[in-house]
């Protein structure tokens, strides 16, 4: 009988971008197709300098390989001209490295963020913005249960989920 081959357990993480890792994560790249609609790692990397009391960046792990990079908001102030008291916390970017899509990547960041915000204890909503039209993220995000809110931010639509003491769906 031959030798069943196993595949290797990924073990994946979201870990803090250092020195270590940060030729790694600003090396990922989404397809050329999905460029219009992410910024690239870099420019996240300089808003969460500029913004660190709000911005989370955070590598994404498969073993010792970076795969991809999130970064959350915590509890910002969403529009303060209109309303100050609404503070939100969400996911800013999600980029997976083009190689590296549609093996469970972004859903993995996505849940992570959640549980992030979900263990700070302070919004009970996770909120999140994508482009619409060809290749928008829109059906991914809709499947681990965003639902649009109806508003839009840069002309991105917003959607949002609620936290409750379930896990968000497999999807």
């Amino acid at each position: 009988m031959p030798d069943l081959i196993v595949p290797p357990q990924r073990t994946l993480r979201l870990a803090p971008v250092t020195a270590e890792n940060f030729e790694a994560v600003c090396a990922v790249q989404v397809r050329p197709d999905q460029a219009h609609l992410v910024s690239p790692v870099v420019k996240s990397l300089a808003e969460a300098y500029v913004y660190p009391a709000s911005a989370w960046p955070r590598a994404i792990v498969d073993g010792g390989d970076v795969v991809g990079f999130v970064m959350a908001f915590h509890d910002i102030v969403w529009n303060p001209a209109t309303d100050p008291g609404d503070r939100r916390s969400g996911i800013w970017r999600l980029n997976i490295d083009a190689g590296r899509q549609g093996k469970g990547y972004g859903r993995f960041a996505v849940r992570a963020v959640i549980e992030e915000i979900r263990r700070r204890g302070i919004h009970q909503r996770v909120y999140v913005s994508w482009h619409v039209g060809a290749g928008s993220p829109e059906p991914f995000y809709l499947g681990l249960g965003f639902t649009p809110t109806g508003e839009l931010t840069g002309g991105q639509r917003v959607g949002v989920i609620t936290l409750d003491a379930t896990p968000p769906r497999a999807g």
